[in-house]
């Protein structure tokens, strides 16, 4: 007879033991194929947002400045509507992950060039020479109509200082700002670029004459820095999509050593 509460069909405790073991398997390697997945996707978005080549500012000797003698850095920099034979700006590096683009989606979309990795000096006098073919798209906030961060609160405007630019006469802006989990030397840098007027005629190298914006500011300490562009030059929401955040074109980094 059998005793209460036992049934023959009743795994025994060895089974069981089995049984569970197999489930912890199971859920072992679940975990695993999940990280693996994570750790591909990981990857696969580091690959598509690699830094273009390094664009190192230039020595040119010092500068007096409010903060005293300083080493005087350039660099020279361009924004084009649109690749061209001419300049074929960067290359794609194919869709990312719930990106719908082609990996010749990029085609149309304006970039700043040579690159938009900079490395600049530290506790020095930076300048900047941007020439600027592209055409206006109203900023959506007016502060970024204004000069922040350069040395005497102006940039240079085809050879006119001003504080700030007409909101519907930006083409784009140049703002470094710092992360916000990095401990080191505050930076902001906020400068809008003048757009092409609208009636202006293409030249020989397929673009209209530039206007030429030039501005100065002082490093601090080493320290890594992103910059981007702060007028609505995208797609998706509020036009703050696609380029706007694609490192080579519209997005970058800043390297003060």
């Amino acid at each position: 007879m059998l005793a209460k509460g036992t049934n023959d069909n009743e795994p025994s405790l060895e089974s069981k033991l089995s049984g569970g073991g197999k489930r912890a398997a199971l859920t072992v390697v679940t975990v695993l194929i999940g990280v693996l997945v994570v750790a591909g996707s990981v990857l696969f978005l580091g690959k598509n947002q690699q830094e273009p080549a390094v664009l190192a500012a230039t020595v040119i000797g010092t500068a007096s400045t409010p903060q005293g003698e300083l080493p005087h850095a350039t660099v020279e920099l361009s924004i084009y509507p649109n690749p061209s034979t001419s300049v074929p700006g960067p290359v794609p590096v194919g869709s990312r992950i719930g990106d719908p683009r082609s990996a010749n989606a990029p085609s149309g979309w304006p970039f700043y060039w040579p690159s938009t990795s900079l490395q600049l000096p530290a506790n020095s006098l930076i300048t900047i020479t941007v020439k600027q073919y592209d055409g206006s798209t109203t900023v959506w906030n007016n502060y970024f109509a204004k000069v922040h961060g350069t040395v005497d609160g102006t940039a240079i405007y085809n050879g006119k200082a001003q504080k700030e630019i007409e909101p519907d006469n930006v083409a784009h802006t140049f703002t470094i700002h710092q992360f916000a989990e990095v401990t080191q030397d505050g930076f902001f840098v906020s400068v809008p670029m003048l757009a092409v007027p609208s009636t202006a005629k293409d030249e020989a190298n397929g673009y209209p004459k530039p206007q030429e914006i030039t501005f100065s500011f002082i490093t601090g300490g080493p320290g890594e820095y992103v910059w981007n562009c702060e007028d609505p030059c995208g797609n998706g929401y509020v036009d703050f999509g696609g380029v706007m955040s694609e490192r080579g074109w519209m997005s970058g980094t800043v390297t003060v050593v």
